[in-house]
C-alpha cells in the first residue's frame, strides 16, 4: 500500500509489468495496462461491460454542472489524445495526490488496485435522502486491474467484494452521512472499474470471487486497504 503521487507523478506495478498510473498536468491520473482488457464499470464514459486498456480519473473543476458528462468526458479525451472509444473516464472531486495503490500475486491471479477518495458527501445506503444529478464534492473511485481468467459472473462477484471492503473501511474510519449522522457505506458518486486480462495460468479461471475464494478475499483487502489510506489522509497537505 502506497500513495506515490505525494511525492511523485508516475507509478509502475512491481506485480504486473507495464500497468502504469501517471498524475497528468494535475487534473488526472491516467491508469495504462500492457494490454486491452474486458472491462465492468460504472464509469460515466465507456461504462458497462467494454474492451479498454486506459482508465482516465479526471479532476473535474467545483462546481461541476453538465447536462452530459459522458459526451463531455469523450471530449476532453479526446483533447488529451486519447481514443474515446476504447478509453474508460471517471469523474471526481478528491485530492489525486492521494491516491492509494496496493498490488499482490496470489492463486492465479495478479491484482493492482488504485483508490482517490473525498467523502465530504458520505452517504449511507438505505436510508431516504435528497437526491440530485450534479456532481458533487467527493467521490470514491477505485479501479481494480486483474491479471488472470474470470466468468463475467466472478467480475460481478469483485464488484460486491469491492463495494462491502468500501463500506467496512469507512465505518472503521467513523465517517459519516452528513444528512443524518449515521455511518457512510460510500459517497453519493462513487464509481468502479473492474479490467480483467482474460489470460494466463493455463485453464485456471476464476469462476467465483466471494470473500471466501482467493481472489475474493484479495480483492476485499486491497480494495480496503486503498479507500481506508487514501480516505485517511484525504485533508493532509
Amino acid at each position: 500500500m502506497t500513495q506515490p503521487f505525494r511525492t511523485a507523478s508516475f507509478y509502475e506495478s512491481a506485480v504486473w509489468p507495464g500497468v502504469t498510473a501517471e498524475l497528468q498536468e494535475g487534473d488526472r491520473i491516467v491508469v495504462s495496462s500492457p494490454m486491452q482488457l474486458r472491462t465492468l464499470s460504472s464509469a460515466v464514459h465507456l461504462g458497462g461491460l467494454a474492451a479498454s486498456d486506459t482508465v482516465v480519473n479526471w479532476k473535474v473543476p467545483i462546481p461541476y454542472e453538465c447536462e452530459d458528462p459522458g459526451a463531455d468526458a469523450g471530449n476532453r479525451l479526446q483533447g488529451w489524445g486519447y481514443d474515446p472509444g476504447k478509453t474508460i473516464c471517471l469523474m471526481t472531486a478528491a485530492k489525486l495526490t492521494h491516491l492509494s495503490v496496493a498490488e499482490e500475486e496470489g492463486d492465479c491471479f495478479k491484482l493492482v488496485c488504485f483508490t482517490t477518495s473525498g467523502t465530504s458527501n458520505g452517504a449511507r445506503a438505505g436510508l431516504p435522502r435528497e437526491t440530485f444529478s450534479a456532481y458533487a464534492p467527493g467521490t470514491i473511485n477505485t479501479v481494480l486491474l486483474i491479471d488472470g481468467q474470470m466468468t463475467e459472473a466472478a467480475m460481478v462477484n469483485a464488484v460486491i467484494q469491492a463495494a462491502e471492503a468500501k463500506a467496512a473501511a469507512l465505518q472503521d474510519l467513523s465517517i459519516v452521512d452528513p444528512d443524518n449522522g449515521r455511518i457512510a457505506t460510500g459517497t453519493t458518486t462513487d464509481a468502479i472499474v473492474i479490467g480483467v486480462s482474460g489470460q494466463g495460468y493455463g485453464n485456471s479461471v476464476h469462476a467465483y470471487a466471494g470473500a471466501a475464494t482467493t481472489i475474493g478475499n484479495a480483492i476485499g483487502r486491497l480494495v480496503y486497504a486503498t479507500v481506508y489510506e487514501a480516505s485517511r489522509t484525504q485533508h493532509e497537505k
